[in-house]
């Protein structure tokens, strides 16, 4: 089963990498060569080397699959990575193609061991309704956090577990409380946020299908039956399950649950009502506002930058922000950069005032301020606490 590749998953076969540093990590000196290759299910090898190897992911979903003595793991390749001397690893492309850029000492590249098997052996796979299951994650955020959003080729399934959660798609905000769930169409771009009381737990699924078509679940909110709630429950403890019939389970457990879904949103006489043109015109322009805050989150940003952007005037952007989001445009902004903030302090690679430099703070006084104002501790105190 793919597991989320981080610092402590990872530690018996090498090390995570932060890609914000300079050259993801990899080394620049002389004596190191780089090379970038797309890999296809024909060119799938097992390789090893005497000396570290530097791998990340240049384009496409990309699995590392590694092995020392009789364990093998499989990883979602998202960041850059240092694998251990002497562990054997193959890069796999999850869907047709990835490309893969590694580096190793010049003279010393990773040797082929054998031809790899084929990606069915490591993947959760069924020729039923769902294809494939890629992550099964439980997550537990503070209060008033935001994820800047993303779009990817699989579908998602959220959850909330505990508390409530803004979930944007398409510019429209559902409000989703304790036992709502929906379902992100893929390549959908989609974000979530927290209200600054509420401190949500949530799980999310992403999969992809064989057969079945999930559109009518798409942009929809459900509150779970019990028996369905029952279902995801024991999807999350099968998948903290090391055992050889765990992925069939969370595959069938999966399955049963769409089914009851699509049957419910089928069955019921309540049609999904057309959207009106001038809310779609609203939706885009929200959707806008918000990719372009998450994709120049280190510049300098406010009402007016992001208005501008969008087309519209300042007081118009914080009017749609606040009847369709429920939050100032200046006070995501402000929050946003937080969020960025606390991953480059996780990262440890630059100190307090290259990060309030960085995203564009007066001062590394003013940063520290909005820092204590939301999180109640300083950075420092932040950092102490993470080690």
């Amino acid at each position: 089963m793919i597991q989320n590749l981080n610092k402590l998953s990872f530690a018996e076969f090498g090390t995570v990498l932060s890609d914000r540093s300079e050259n993801h990590g990899f080394p620049t000196q002389d004596g190191w060569t780089q090379v970038t290759q797309t890999l296809t299910a024909e060119q799938m090898r097992v390789y090893r080397a005497n000396d570290p190897v530097f791998l990340d992911f240049e384009e496409g979903m990309t699995v590392l699959v590694v092995t020392q003595g009789d364990k093998t793991r499989c990883f979602y390749l998202d960041k850059p990575v240092c694998i251990s001397p002497g562990i054997q690893f193959a890069a796999v492309p999850y869907l047709q193609q990835c490309k893969v850029r590694a580096c190793f000492r010049t003279g010393d590249a990773p040797v082929p061991i054998a031809p790899f098997v084929q990606p069915t052996d490591f993947k959760i796979s069924r020729k039923l309704t769902v294809g494939n299951v890629y992550t099964v994650f439980y997550q537990e955020k503070e209060k008033g956090f935001i994820f800047k959003g993303e779009k990817h080729q699989v579908l998602e399934l959220t959850y909330v577990d505990k508390g409530q959660l803004h979930s944007v798609a398409d510019g429209a905000d559902y409000l989703l409380q304790q036992g709502d769930m929906m379902i992100y169409s893929a390549n959908q771009w989609h974000m979530q946020y927290a209200d600054e009381q509420s401190a949500p737990c949530f799980v999310t699924v992403s999969f992809d299908m064989e057969v079945g078509d999930l559109t009518p679940l798409f942009n929809r909110r459900f509150t779970m039956s019990a028996a369905e709630a029952e279902l995801l429950k024991k999807m999350m403890a099968e998948a903290e399950t090391e055992n050889e019939y765990s992925g069939s389970m969370i595959l069938c457990l999966l399955e049963q649950l769409l089914l009851q879904l699509l049957r419910s949103a089928c069955g019921t006489t309540q049609q999904r009502l057309r959207t009106p043109a001038a809310l779609r015109a609203e939706n885009e322009m929200i959707e806008h506002a918000l990719r372009y805050v998450a994709e120049h989150i280190c510049e300098r940003l406010s009402v007016g930058v992001v208005a501008k952007e969008v087309g519209v005037s300042a007081s118009h952007l914080t009017a749609l922000f606040h009847k369709n989001l429920q939050i100032a445009p200046g006070e995501y902004i402000r929050r946003s950069k937080l969020e960025e903030s606390k991953l480059m302090i996780k990262d440890g690679n630059m100190n307090f005032t290259q990060i309030a430099q960085a995203l564009n703070y007066s001062t590394v006084h003013h940063f520290s301020r909005q820092f204590k104002e939301k999180y109640g501790i300083t950075p420092s105190e932040y950092a102490r606490a993470i080690k």
